[in-house]
């Protein structure tokens, strides 16, 4: 039987609720145990048997897992199932096929087609509520800073955070020099449109953070290993204080007459750099490796300041105020 002949005899008189439930968990989860998937479904291990075999009779490729236990999986095929989506998910990835052209490299027409696949299928309620997350979500975005994450390291490591599989890889550092790593992949936190891997490093035995742009030739072990606690729980703000933290090549730090909570509704990548001095003033630490990410991140700023900056930075901040002033006569 072929898949597409298969799909419509399951559309058409198999398309129990149990069924439905059950490609739904498959494709929600990497493995599933069959006594999983019968306490799921509530019903027995055997049930459940028959169900994927009726599966695969209708041309879905799931594997059976070794082990023990037992277990199965919804595997690659030469053709794409259709995806089971609630609501929720259905809206998330329609926002987020709206905005992926904005950090991501060679994605754009791709995420266009498949965006207007989605959209012509949700429905009118689903589509209202796309628009008022893309509208809340929009805003003033600068050029972007630097290398964008390529789809396919993405997508690679997005793979092996939500499998906890060690990896492997060679990164270069600030000093650029490349050093072999070894690690337990966490989350995937984006910064403007720079991508970080958190991970836990398993030759430092620490937890450590990677730009995606100096991770080169990414090897998946197989190896697969139970979730650490991140401490505080939180991983943008793990990533944030790291990064605030990590020493910059040009000191810029500015005394901002507003308050703290106002400067940081109007900025964006700035919560841990903002140190309120009282109730009407703040300290705002824009000091960083480029300076045309500093005179990007000062313009930003939504009400007057002083500066305490390097000679270097204050020589780029007149040069580039110069050429302003003379565009404008």
């Amino acid at each position: 039987m072929s898949f597409d002949t298969g799909i419509m005899e399951f559309m058409t008189s198999d398309m129990t609720a149990r069924m439905l439930r059950l490609l739904s968990l498959l494709q929600t989860r990497r493995e599933w145990s069959g006594a999983d998937l019968a306490d799921r479904l509530d019903v027995t291990v055997r049930t459940v048997r028959r169900d994927i075999d009726r599966l695969r009779d209708l041309g879905y490729p799931v594997d059976s897992a070794r082990g023990h236990a037992g277990g199965y999986r919804l595997a690659a095929g030469t053709d794409l199932p259709p995806l089971l989506l609630d609501d929720d998910e259905a809206v998330a990835l329609a926002v987020a096929l709206r905005t992926a052209a904005g950090g991501l490299t060679g994605i754009e027409e791709s995420a266009l087609r498949a965006l207007a696949k989605l959209e012509q299928v949700l429905p009118h309620r689903l589509r209202t509520q796309v628009a008022a997350l893309q509208q809340s979500v929009t805003g003033i975005a600068w050029e972007s800073r630097g290398p964008r994450a390529a789809t396919t390291l993405l997508g690679t490591l997005a793979v092996a955070c939500r499998d906890h599989e060690i990896i492997t890889f060679d990164y270069t550092t600030r000093a650029r020099t490349s050093t072999p790593r070894r690690v337990e992949p966490q989350h995937l936190v984006a910064s403007g449109d720079l991508w970080y891997l958190l991970a836990h490093d398993i030759g430092r035995d620490d937890w450590r953070i990677f730009r995606l742009d100096r991770i080169t030739g990414v090897t998946l072990t197989g190896r697969r290993v139970p979730a650490r606690h991140l401490p505080g729980g939180d991983p943008a703000a793990f990533v944030a204080a790291r990064l605030s933290a990590a020493p910059t090549r040009h000191r810029a730090v500015a005394t901002v007459h507003a308050p703290a909570d106002h400067v940081r509704a109007h900025t964006r990548n700035l919560a841990t750099r903002i140190r309120p001095l009282d109730q009407t003033t703040c300290l705002v630490d824009a000091s960083d490796d480029s300076l045309t990410r500093i005179a990007q991140t000062l313009a930003g700023l939504p009400a007057d300041y002083s500066l305490d900056a390097d000679p270097d930075v204050l020589d780029h901040l007149r040069a580039t105020a110069h050429r302003t002033l003379h565009a404008t006569h």
